[in-house]
């Protein structure tokens, strides 16, 4: 790779979105008088009497939950979407709404409130695969239904209002921003090439092998080319699938055999509980042909520095551009590291 990648300003295209990142990897040499904070210990007990998502306990609307062990999932008691919302526009000169419906879940990937999924063995893991897989499959089947957004925040700075290890489900009538972008960046590729654009992009990584963080029989983890986050990671399947669902068991083994490999690599890198949000993009449910569509996960943790210094989104990157120090090389090299 050209080596003024990593010592001068430049640019990168993100192929899925259509958008710039700027790249400044010159600025790691500056000194850091930026914010400083103590590092916390996580110590949490198995159960918590406390925990709203724990299983037996009563949630804030005063249902109890079940003695459940693996896997509990249930529609968010504060949903953003309301599957009851009328119908309505709002086309009024230059300002415009529309309604908007559909459905909240949580899904809790273990009873025991001490875990993450770095700390989850690959067969616990598996079945909250399953569990996503079977919920994709379910909430694409209902006609109000043409999205299903799988994700996870983890970690208070994300935003994460419970430390109790859980992720979320979104399921709507339309389609989000970034599911638009990146369909229809693929879409373009695929009507030109006849091949999927992740695909080709993911066998010239392979064969670079410079951003490549771990691989087995169907799965790669990788430094996006195009990375926003200091050390955002995407696993990309090696083959061509449009969604979750069409996994053989052996190829779902292998996915939760990728989401442990990073998570704990994560929590190894700054020797903290790796905060991140983490999401599914995947073919949307509205039976229309997708056949562009190559699913993929990727992880967008906000440390920079270390477990207490946080990479921040202001100035010029709300008004211009995203921006990154570290090159999205030496966040390979550094993450590797901490891969068996």
């Amino acid at each position: 790779m050209n080596s003024n990648l990593q010592d001068y300003s430049h640019k990168r295209f993100n192929i899925l979105t259509g958008e710039w990142v700027l790249v400044s990897p010159h600025r790691t040499k500056r000194p850091w008088q930026g914010q400083q904070e103590e590092l916390m210990t996580d110590l949490r007990p198995t159960h918590d009497v406390n925990c709203y998502l724990c299983s037996g306990n009563t949630r804030a609307n005063g249902e109890q939950n079940p003695d459940y062990q693996d896997i509990f999932i249930f529609e968010n008691d504060f949903a953003s979407l309301q599957c009851d919302t009328p119908d309505f526009k709002v086309h009024e000169g230059l300002l415009k709404a529309e309604s908007e419906t559909g459905i909240c879940k949580v899904i809790c990937f273990s009873s025991d409130h001490s875990m993450s999924l770095a700390d989850m063995k690959v067969s616990a893991i598996e079945k909250v695969v399953t569990a996503w897989q079977r919920e994709y499959l379910s909430l694409g089947q209902r006609n109000d239904i043409n999205y299903v957004q799988i994700f996870e925040n983890k970690g208070s700075i994300m935003g994460c209002s419970n430390p109790h290890p859980h992720g979320q489900i979104w399921a709507q009538l339309t389609l989000p921003n970034e599911v638009l972008k990146k369909g229809l960046q693929q879409k373009n590729y695929y009507d030109k090439k006849q091949s999927s654009l992740l695909g080709d992009y993911l066998s010239q990584e392979l064969e670079l092998g410079e951003r490549i963080l771990f691989e087995n029989d169907s799965f790669v983890i990788l430094v996006p080319f195009w990375a926003v986050w200091p050390f955002e990671t995407m696993i990309v399947p090696k083959k061509h699938l449009k969604n979750i669902a069409e996994l053989t068991t052996e190829e779902s083994k292998a996915f939760a055999e990728a989401i442990s490999v990073i998570t704990k690599a994560y929590d190894k890198l700054f020797k903290t509980s790796f905060p991140y949000s983490s999401g599914i993009h995947q073919a949307p449910t509205n039976y229309q042909d997708h056949s562009h569509w190559h699913w993929h996960m990727s992880f967008y943790p906000p440390l920079l520095r270390s477990a207490t210094v946080k990479k921040f989104m202001v100035g010029y990157e709300l008004f211009g551009t995203p921006q990154r120090d570290i090159s999205p090389e030496k966040a390979t090299e550094m993450i590797k590291s901490f891969i068996a």
